[in-house]
């Protein structure tokens, strides 16, 4: 299954050699689950010809707000709303979280909460799921027809669910310990307060539940997919 990656920000260059990119860390993710893939820089106005390009799409994070006027973020926007109504299944993380809410009717605010950074415990349900976090931007209004999947006591929504059209987590299950260490001490300095990233110094050795995401978004997919076919 051709999956499309929408990277809506850069990795640091300074931790790119090291970590790779954001494709890269999605194909880590993903490996093993019938998946090949392509990406397009949309942040820097590289886009798709058009959502059929690729089977399914997946939004990447980005150190821009989802309410920023940047150009591309608009044309992001229709060819999410473009997407969702010919039926290729949509994933976002982070940003694309965000961004899938914000197209579809939704709304995206710097939290009171402010950041969340490092290992954190989502609620799936009855399950609990840690993953990484890194953001103060969060969904604050549900779009037409979202079910919020994951909660967090400083972030009420979590995860959403659009049917077979759209899946999308706050938190970012591809990064792993290394990479959230890399991003405090590169773009964290002066812009998250110190004592959240102390916090997440201590709980980096923690294990992630990285995998289970990827299964849930493997499953999203194909099952969409599958769907598109009948």
């Amino acid at each position: 299954m051709r999956i499309g990656i929408l990277e809506t920000g850069l990795a640091p260059d300074d931790l790119r050699a090291e970590h790779g990119s954001y494709p890269d860390m999605f194909a880590r993710l993903l490996a093993g689950h019938g998946f090949d893939f392509r990406a397009w820089r949309v942040v820097e106005g590289e886009f798709p010809a058009g959502v059929h390009d690729a089977e399914g799409w997946l939004l990447t994070g980005s150190r821009h707000g989802a309410y920023d006027r940047l150009p591309f973020i608009a044309r992001l926007e229709t060819f999410i709303r473009e997407a969702r109504a010919a039926g290729v299944p949509l994933v976002g993380i982070c940003f694309g979280h965000q961004i899938i809410a914000q197209a579809l009717g939704g709304r995206v605010e710097k939290a009171a909460q402010g950041w969340q950074v490092g290992p954190q415990d989502y609620a799936f349900g009855d399950r609990t799921i840690r993953l990484n976090a890194w953001h103060q931007d969060q969904v604050v209004a549900l779009p037409p027809g979202a079910e919020v999947i994951a909660t967090h006591p400083a972030c009420p929504v979590a995860g959403l669910r659009y049917g077979r059209s759209a899946f999308s987590v706050q938190a970012h299950p591809e990064f792993d310990a290394g990479f959230i260490a890399g991003l405090m001490a590169t773009r964290g300095r002066g812009v998250v307060p110190e004592d959240r990233m102390a916090a997440a110094r201590g709980r980096l050795d923690a294990p992630t539940d990285a995998a289970a995401i990827a299964e849930r978004i493997a499953a999203f997919l194909h099952a969409a997919r599958a769907e598109s076919h009948v």
